[in-house]
């Protein structure tokens, strides 16, 4: 069974299709980026439908009938928090723990969170208390936090001494150094505080370790970027490029085994989101991804929890290389060499969206399926993939 396209893909090639030039076709434009010529007629009319221009329920309209229906079942779920609370504090002869009554809740089918969101409590001593038998010291150890968070809820701005002093009021004594510890381990500090780093400065530790490293027989470490079947090694990294509205910035992955790009997303922001989902993007195209090591430099976007979950989530390995040094990620650096000279360099880009289509186009048309490498044997990476997938098949 066929996968389906990622939805940023079916935009772009839209886009393409809509701003091609005099005497191209349809079937030139599909073609070129590898889909049936009926599929893209299709995405073409359901985009008019998206905008309003055809009859027929757009993707916004839908998004929003599913978002309602998520928000109706979250209140009747938050509601029915409040009654089962309010019927369980009005039992004066039962001793007043709200954990008990989260497990009960999350066995009738309410999330951990809606429960502890609306009882106002923390969601990390709970999980303790479920996993342990819960000490008096941790006992004490959740009332100060939840304190304390109170109080840092209430007051941003303040250190971790003048949360003390307001846990001190609310009958939760401690030292300033206790104060301190608690707050510093869940992270909440003050919106006034030095800030950590600057950006470019202190990138931080790696969140994986070097897997494409190798060490020579002179004891220099060099990197191969090298794989013996598709979806072993993905290589990812950002760039930008300035518009006259403003920068535009590429989340591209590409696979070490046929150089092809298997996933990007494009946006206006460099955020986390860009390269959660150009990875998105290139499972939902590949597959199999299992055990496949995806290799990035030190950015934040590829430290982030939601890039590290994601990773997580498909079973996929993450691999890091040093701080400043483009060589540990050459093979990717060379491609965005080649698009900055076949595409960012070859003119002034007054919109984003002429630059977005000039991407989209370059990767999918030319660099895709017309321009041969030495290294896949003067064959273009579509080519060497059905080439090597036909033999593996043949082998098998």
């Amino acid at each position: 069974m066929t996968k389906p396209y990622p939805q940023e893909f079916r935009d772009d090639v839209v886009r393409v299709a809509r701003n091609r030039e005099p005497g191209v076709t349809i079937e030139q434009i599909a073609k070129d980026v590898g889909v049936h010529p009926m599929t893209l007629t299709k995405w073409m009319r359901r985009a008019e439908s998206d905008e309003g221009t055809t009859p027929g329920q757009s993707r916004t309209e839908a998004a929003q009938i599913r978002e309602l229906t998520k928000r109706n079942r979250l209140l009747e779920q938050e509601n029915e928090v409040l009654r089962r609370a309010a019927a369980y504090l009005s039992q004066a002869n039962l001793p007043k723990r709200f954990y008990p009554l989260v497990t009960e809740l999350a066995a009738a089918g309410i999330p951990v969170t809606v429960t502890c969101r609306v009882l106002k409590l923390s969601r990390q001593p709970y999980y303790r208390w479920l996993a342990d038998p819960v000490t008096p010291n941790e006992v004490v150890e959740a009332y100060r936090a939840n304190a304390l968070f109170d109080a840092h809820k209430d007051d941003p701005e303040f250190g971790h001494r003048l949360l003390a002093d307001e846990a001190r009021d609310v009958g939760e004594p401690m030292a300033d150094r206790t104060a301190w510890r608690i707050t510093s381990s869940n992270g909440w500090w003050s919106v006034f505080g030095k800030k950590r780093a600057k950006n470019g400065k202190n990138p931080g530790p790696p969140a994986h370790d070097d897997l494409c490293a190798v060490v020579d027989e002179h004891g220099r470490t060099r990197h191969v970027f090298a794989a013996t079947r598709a979806n072993e090694l993905w290589l990812v990294d950002i760039t930008e490029h300035g518009t006259a509205e403003g920068k535009l910035y590429c989340c591209a992955i590409k696979d070490a085994f046929s150089r092809r790009i298997v996933g990007y997303s494009i946006d206006s922001r460099m955020k986390s989101r860009l390269a959660v989902q150009a990875l998105e993007n290139a499972v939902q195209m590949r597959g199999d991804v299992v055990g496949c090591v995806v290799h990035s430099d030190r950015g934040s976007q590829f430290r982030s929890r939601k890039f590290l979950r994601a990773l997580a989530g498909h079973d996929m390995v993450g691999s890091m290389g040093r701080v400043g040094s483009s060589g540990d990620n050459a093979a990717m650096e060379s491609f965005f060499s080649l698009l900055q000279k076949n595409v960012l360099d070859r003119g002034s880009w007054i919109t984003r969206e002429q630059l977005r289509i000039a991407i989209v186009t370059w990767i999918e048309r030319t660099y895709h399926r017309r321009r041969r490498q030495a290294r896949l044997g003067r064959l273009t990476p579509i080519e060497f993939e059905a080439i090597m997938t036909k033999d593996v098949a043949l082998a098998a």
